[in-house]
C-alpha cells in the first residue's frame, strides 16, 4: 500500500488550502489516520488524526479550530482542510497509517 499526499502550494497567511492523501488500495477505512508536518530545522508533528470506527479527531492546539480533518473511505482519501494559515503553518505534510508513511507535499505559507 502507497500512500501519496497532494494539494499543497503557496498561500498568503489567512488563507485556506485542502491537501489530501490517497491510498494505493481499499485500506482506508479499517485504519486510523493521522496528518503529519514537518518544518526545517523543526521535528515532526503530528496535527490530527481520525478514529476509523467512530470518525471521532484529535487536533494539535496550535491548528484547533483552524483545520478540520476528513476521510471518504469510498475514495480511499483522507483530507486535511486548512483555513486561516499562518507562516508557522509551513512544513511538508504527510499522512500516516500505522508505521507506513506517505510521501508528502509542500505547504508554504507566505506573503
Amino acid at each position: 500500500v502507497q500512500l501519496q499526499a497532494s494539494g499543497g502550494g503557496l498561500v498568503q497567511p489567512g488563507g485556506s488550502l485542502r491537501v489530501s492523501c490517497a491510498a494505493s488500495r481499499s485500506t482506508l477505512d479499517r485504519y486510523a489516520i493521522g496528518w503529519f508536518r514537518q518544518a526545517p530545522g523543526k521535528e515532526r508533528e503530528e496535527t490530527s488524526c481520525i478514529s476509523s470506527v467512530d470518525g471521532k479527531t484529535y487536533y494539535v492546539d496550535s491548528v484547533k479550530g483552524r483545520f478540520t480533518i476528513s476521510r471518504d473511505n469510498a475514495k480511499n482519501t483522507v483530507y486535511l482542510q486548512m483555513n486561516s494559515l499562518k507562516v508557522e503553518d509551513t512544513a511538508v505534510y504527510s499522512c500516516q497509517v500505522g508505521s507506513l508513511r506517505g510521501q508528502g507535499t509542500q505547504v508554504t505559507v507566505s506573503s
